[in-house]
């Protein structure tokens, strides 16, 4: 894997942070009287950024708001994230053992994801799984964010390495549009939020569990050309 560098989305790809995610949904929405969403209908906009998951929710309660007070809802959100972040949310099986083989065979490692830069860093080091990656490109780090290509191959330069020897793993239609456009190979995983099945999306792999992550690489890599 020497000279290769992978970049990973963040939420449902390599930690499980629906739980957190739609408490903190849930606590925004309550302070307008609203009874708790429940994570199936949530899970699938989480993908789309914590404002979406406040519309859907809203949406689903039969309420429509002003942008200013979504933007007081999403406010609530962060507040209650950020001191929450970590409560629930978990890596998923396997995560840590691909990391760890990835990098024990020269793989350098990045995040890409739409989760505001702070916030990740905070959740990556409250999981102890930050001191694994090169970089970290947040919402926020550059003048864009997925789906548009600079996000990943800013990323892929963070972490030192070449776009022409990169690959992406992500979980939603968000991460496998990025990678196309920005010419990277994308895996996806099954098991992330999605609100249509990968399989529907034309990645270059799917991948199950983590455990058959460094086999999809491998023959992504064995592959002519």
């Amino acid at each position: 894997m020497d000279n290769l560098t992978a970049v990973f989305d963040l939420d449902g790809t390599l930690v499980d942070t629906a739980p957190d995610l739609v408490g903190a949904t849930n606590h925004a929405l309550s302070d307008i009287g609203l009874a708790p969403v429940g994570a199936k209908l949530l899970r699938p906009w989480i993908s789309f950024g914590a404002r979406r998951m406040i519309v859907e929710g809203l949406n689903h309660s039969g309420q429509a708001l002003p942008d200013a007070e979504i933007d007081r809802l999403l406010d609530l959100f962060l507040v209650y994230y950020e001191g929450n972040i970590a409560r629930e949310s978990r890596p998923y099986p396997g995560v840590v053992a691909a990391i760890e083989a990835l990098a024990a065979d020269g793989a350098r490692l990045a995040i890409c994801t739409n989760k505001r830069e702070g916030l990740s860093r905070s959740l990556l080091a409250a999981l102890d799984l930050d001191r694994h990656f090169h970089a970290l490109a947040g919402r926020d780090t550059f003048p864009v964010c997925k789906p548009h290509p600079d996000h990943l191959l800013g990323a892929v330069r963070m972490a030192g390495g070449d776009p022409r020897r990169a690959l992406m793993v992500g979980d939603s239609c968000v991460d496998i549009q990025t990678a196309k456009a920005a010419g990277i190979p994308v895996i996806a995983v099954s098991f992330g939020y999605t609100d249509v099945p990968v399989s529907q999306l034309s990645p270059d792999r799917i991948i199950d569990h983590f455990d058959a992550l460094m086999p999809a690489i491998r023959d992504l890599r064995d592959l002519p050309g």
